[in-house]
């Protein structure tokens, strides 16, 4: 199984990013997926949650109205796009994916996933 992670980069503030998660050797079908961060010297946190239908998202509070999670079955692909980026969304952001089974909106509390990308850092400077 692998999630690679890309796009991401400097912005300055106010600019916009689109993330994208390539997935392979899993059904893309069976699975929830998310986007986490880290930023140095914290925890990992729930950024934004897509439920196992792709159809329901959710996210967290420091990002809503400017973050949009969103799945491409026929890619099999996951895409986080960023606007109106802070210097406080500066982060290494990650591609996960959890087994359908075990999804709930709880998820974006919990930095636990089946599988993780590598992944990317994004940094936003004032």
């Amino acid at each position: 199984v692998q999630l690679v992670e890309s796009g991401g980069g400097l912005v300055p503030a106010g600019g916009s990013l689109r993330l994208s998660c390539a997935v392979s050797g899993l059904d893309f079908d069976d699975y929830a997926f998310a986007w986490f961060r880290q930023a140095p010297g914290k925890k990992r946190e729930g950024v934004a949650i897509a439920n196992p239908t792709h159809s329901t998202t959710d996210y967290t509070d420091a990002v809503k109205g400017r973050f949009t999670i969103s799945a491409d079955n026929a890619k099999n692909m996951v895409y986080l796009h960023m606007s109106r980026l802070k210097p406080e969304d500066t982060a290494v952001y990650y591609c996960a994916a959890d087994w359908r089974k075990k999804y709930s909106s709880g998820w974006l509390l919990v930095a636990s996933a089946d599988y993780w990308g590598q992944g990317i850092q994004v940094t936003v400077s004032s």
